[in-house]
């Protein structure tokens, strides 16, 4: 009898061991989903300075000009809720200008590299951002995180628009 309660014992620390570990990788991967975001959106803050570089430069047209200084200020100053679609249109615009011969040949080329390089950055950003968006909603799925709530009041981590863009 005094093992049975010895095991009962054991069967419930092993129990509580198990959640508070699930709870603590939730917390790991919640944290993870934020700072993943806080670079991701220095970077992009970054490419609408670059944006803002490039429209000020001389020998750019007055209308793409204006169209990329728009596009890069409303990124630079959007809400979270618009920010996806401010974000498309900064890389749209940025297409729009790179795709145009006359335009590229009015920007310094060390702009364009800059601009090169942290498109690079922001699209391992962007992965690994996903992947942490991603592995934190399985993890969220899971019948013991839902059933004792072990999510807390942490948002669910959202996956923005934008981030399917090829940038």
């Amino acid at each position: 009898m005094h093992a049975s309660y010895v095991f009962i014992g054991l069967a419930i620390l092993l129990f509580l061991w198990s959640l508070s570990y699930s709870a603590s990788r939730l917390d790991r991967m919640h944290h993870r989903v934020e700072t993943s975001w806080e670079h991701l959106d220095a970077l992009l803050q970054r490419r609408a300075a670059i944006a803002i570089e490039i429209a000020h430069g001389e020998g750019i047209d007055p209308a793409s000009s204006l169209m990329l200084m728009g596009a890069a200020f409303q990124a630079r100053e959007a809400a979270i809720v618009e920010r996806s679609e401010a974000e498309s249109g900064l890389s749209e615009s940025l297409k729009l200008m790179m795709s145009d011969p006359a335009e590229l040949a009015a920007v310094s080329p060390q702009l364009i590299d800059e601009l090169k390089h942290i498109t690079d950055k922001i699209r391992i950003a962007v992965t690994i951002h996903l992947e942490a968006v991603n592995t934190t909603r399985a993890l969220r799925k899971k019948m013991s995180i839902r059933l004792f709530r072990l999510a807390g009041s942490a948002p669910l981590p959202v996956k923005y628009a934008f981030e399917d863009d090829v940038l």
